[in-house]
């Protein structure tokens, strides 16, 4: 009898919070091993690193690379540098907590490490809807990196492709939360914080909290976080 086909092997980028959780819970559905990349760039809140640690043991990845990268050497960022985080409520434009071409160089580790082991799926958890003003987040900037990686490897020119997956590019974070339920994750294994309390708890006010905590709420789910407050 013939052996039947390993599955394929698809690299995640798990950064520890709700989306990444789910994007790495999606793969896993649809049939694919996981290898599960997380960057350590020394961020505000890398408390996300446990949450990372916590998801991928959960989901059984078959490995989990948390690799150092300090960003806070270039700066530029409310995330990597000594600039507040806002609290006042999401806004309009680019808000201060993007970093500078931060999905750009992750997706960009990301195909290192999936052309160097033989995957051909990327997944990443970027969503258009509820995506809080950043230009990383969109369907376009995929798109042309799709492109590039393909135009850039040994791989993609010898014509075994890579894809870029983003299950939940046209999903509210109502549809998010759902999803997890669904999938039967435990919310509380994520973080989403930009800016912890010492207590180590959400702080409540931030962007990433009040899109967290609305999520929640519109899709009518007990929300497990623990807030310092809530807006």
């Amino acid at each position: 009898m013939a052996q039947a086909s390993k599955a394929p092997l698809g690299v995640v980028l798990l950064s520890g919070g709700m989306d990444s959780m789910v994007v790495a819970g999606l793969a896993r559905e649809a049939g694919y091993r996981l290898a599960a990349l997380t960057i350590d760039y020394n961020q505000r809140h890398r408390v996300e690193l446990q949450a990372a640690a916590r998801i991928a043991a959960h989901l059984d990845a078959e490995r989990h690379v948390v690799l150092p990268l300090d960003l806070t050497r270039f700066g530029g960022s409310a995330l990597t540098a000594d600039i507040a985080v806002p609290k006042g409520g999401v806004g309009e434009g680019i808000p201060v907590t993007y970093v500078p071409a931060r999905n750009t160089i992750f997706l960009s580790l990301c195909l290192g490490w999936a052309e160097a082991i033989g995957a051909r799926d990327l997944f990443i958890g970027v969503n258009a809807l509820d995506y809080s003003g950043y230009p990383d987040c969109r369907p376009e900037f995929v798109r042309a990196f799709e492109d590039m990686a393909n135009l850039a490897t040994k791989a993609g020119v010898e014509g075994d492709r890579f894809t870029v997956h983003t299950p939940l590019m046209a999903m509210t974070k109502a549809d998010i939360s759902r999803e997890a339920a669904r999938l039967g994750l435990d919310a509380a294994m994520s973080w989403t914080c930009y800016d912890p309390t010492p207590a180590g708890e959400h702080c409540g006010a931030c962007d990433s909290c009040r899109l967290r905590a609305r999520g929640f709420a519109e899709a009518g789910l007990p929300d497990p976080t623990v807030y310092a407050a809530r807006s």
